[in-house]
């Protein structure tokens, strides 16, 4: 998408204890970033002017927006309308009440880059939007809680779309969880959904981010002219959560809290 991306990274997926605290240093510097465009999120605001906010915060910890210029992606933060599954472009789009945003930041500092989003409501929504949007943040912790050492990472999207069908979401297959720390995207794969394909074995020490995408219709997507904005294809709403964790002995420490 946009221009090439930087080249194949060639490290490992798990980080010592002290790399460990520093992309959990980026990790808050982005929650707290998302906390703090949240509390401007109402009827009649843009995304531009959330995406001004989220900047001015991430540069002011002496940090990156992860996001900006990357394959060539003009803005600091993902604003995802309704609709909008993932990489929905800030710009003069007016949210209204009813509206649902997923605000998706990274910020890069030390050499290590921390991944998270959340979705909000605007104003008030209808119970099944509501509800969507409260099952999605469930349907992350229920993966995190599938996280153990010497499991397959498929074991998360079992956890994840055992838990949606149970209220008939889409499960949206193709944008996945991924390994990220020192690179952005590190090439490790983490499903959302139940599936053999990726069978890496979890270990000890290791980073990524989970990051479901529910769905109230199909999980099948379009993208726009822009080669960045991924809708549902019958234009249902989607909800999606996201953090960055590390292995522990006992599970996953989140990474990416305020």
């Amino acid at each position: 998408m946009g221009r090439p991306g930087p080249a194949e990274f060639t490290g490992s997926d798990v980080y010592s204890p002290a790399s460990v605290e520093l992309i959990r240093e980026s990790g808050t510097i982005a929650a707290r970033a998302i906390a703090l465009v949240g509390e401007s999120i109402r009827p009649g605001v843009t995304t531009e002017e959330l995406d001004i906010i989220a900047h001015g915060f991430i540069v002011a910890n002496d940090a990156y927006p992860s996001t900006l210029g990357y394959r060539g992606f003009p803005k600091s933060i993902c604003s995802s309308v309704n609709e909008v599954i993932c990489h929905g472009i800030p710009d003069d789009t007016v949210l209204e009440d009813g509206d649902i945003i997923n605000i998706d930041i990274t910020a890069y500092k030390n050499g290590v880059h921390g991944d998270t989003n959340r979705t909000f409501i605007v104003g008030e929504a209808g119970d099944e939007v509501r509800e969507l949007v409260v099952r999605t943040e469930e349907s992350l912790r229920r993966g995190i809680k599938a996280i153990a050492p010497g499991r397959q990472v498929n074991i998360i999207g079992r956890a994840i779309e055992s838990y949606a069908k149970r209220f008939g979401y889409g499960v949206v297959r193709d944008f996945t969880g991924h390994g990220v720390g020192e690179a952005f995207h590190s090439g490790l794969i983490i499903p959302h959904y139940d599936t053999d394909k990726f069978d890496t074995v979890i270990e000890l020490g290791m980073v990524f981010t989970i990051e479901p995408m529910l769905t109230l219709g199909t999980h099948q997507w379009d993208i726009w002219d822009d080669d960045w904005t991924v809708t549902t294809r019958d234009k249902s709403y989607s909800a999606q959560f996201e953090h960055t964790l590390v292995v522990t002995e006992s599970g996953a420490d989140i990474l990416t809290l305020p």
